[in-house]
């Protein structure tokens, strides 16, 4: 095989050009080139004076006395690529070319929105992209972008260009946790599993341990999620990151039929932080909701209101779910 791979590299160290000309680069075997001389194939000073004419080049060209001497002067004999309408053969029009694979249209993506240049990602994000190529990088970096700018309104379009990005970098950790990411925030449970689970492979890191419980959760499977919720590692979560894992931890006992299981891991996360954060926000909403669940109309009411007073930016339907339990209460 490595002499078949010889035997095609391009003499003189041309690019290939994927056909054959169908002229060995050397003398065929079997047959000794000889000795060659400048004058070789030329009529000899004598036979020319038997003619009445001297020799030329010009009267080699058009006597059809054999190939034409290579000459490095203007009269070198045009190349293939040097005639007119042969530059550009090899590229079929728009028209007439095939039409892409499944696997093809995956890599190429969806369109590029308009400004979307790849700086906008956070510079840890970028640094991990500087192992690749440049004009790959930037490729990359765009995908990655643009799923992040579109992965809250158009879930499944984000999701496309991260698979472009991934279909470019796989082995790049950073490229799978996004494709992992938006294919959650797309409702692809499975894919986002394989994915998280992949980056985590590369890198050790155990961020994704929440949204993988909760990919298991979607998937039916309560168990695995619960599992995932015990690693030794939640205990040296970042406050929003537990509350993640407790909010996933809970569900999945309701999933269970274990309410009072799921009251009780409510009720050791800290429920009465003065925090407003976001994380702060959807564990008390949790809790309201399952205390409703319970059956604890009152309680739960009171802690959607407690819910609706740090919800600045109304990330949870609080208001509207404590207005629905006070006419039901009267």
């Amino acid at each position: 095989m490595a002499e078949q791979r010889r035997s095609q590299k391009p003499q003189g160290g041309g690019k290939p050009t994927g056909r054959s000309t169908g002229k060995p680069a050397g003398a065929a075997k079997g047959k000794p080139a000889g000795k060659r001389t400048v004058a070789q194939g030329r009529p000899s000073s004598a036979k020319s004076s038997e003619r009445g004419q001297r020799w030329t080049p010009e009267a080699e060209r058009t006597s059809g006395g054999g190939r034409p001497e290579r000459r490095s002067g203007g009269d070198r004999p045009a190349r293939q690529a040097d005639r007119p309408g042969r530059k550009n053969d090899w590229k079929r029009p728009a028209d007439k070319q095939g039409t892409r694979t499944a696997e093809q249209a995956v890599y190429d993506g969806p369109d590029l929105p308009e400004g979307v240049t790849g700086r906008e990602l956070d510079r840890s994000v970028a640094a991990q992209l500087k192992g690749l190529p440049e004009k790959l990088a930037a490729r990359v970096a765009r995908h990655l972008a643009a799923a992040g700018l579109l992965v809250d309104e158009d879930p499944e379009t984000a999701y496309q260009h991260t698979l472009a990005a991934r279909a470019r970098a796989p082995r790049l950790a950073v490229v799978r946790e996004a494709t992992g990411e938006a294919a959650y925030a797309a409702g692809h449970y499975a894919e986002a599993l394989a994915e998280l689970r992949a980056a985590k492979r590369m890198n050790g890191a155990t961020a994704y341990l929440p949204i993988m419980a909760d990919c298991h959760r979607a998937l039916g499977k309560p168990q695995e999620a619960l599992k995932l919720a015990k690693s030794p590692s939640v205990a040296n979560f970042a406050p929003e990151a537990k509350a993640e894992m407790t909010i996933v931890e809970a569900g999945a006992r309701r999933d269970l039929g274990q309410l009072d299981a799921a009251l009780r891991t409510l009720e050791l996360a800290p429920l009465t932080s003065k925090s407003r954060a976001s994380w702060v926000v959807r564990l008390r909403y949790a809790y309201a909701d399952a205390l409703e669940a319970a059956g604890r109309e009152q309680d739960a009411l009171a802690w959607f209101h407690r819910t609706h007073a740090i919800d600045s930016e109304e990330i949870t339907d609080a208001d509207r779910r404590a207005t629905l339990l006070e006419k039901r209460l009267g």
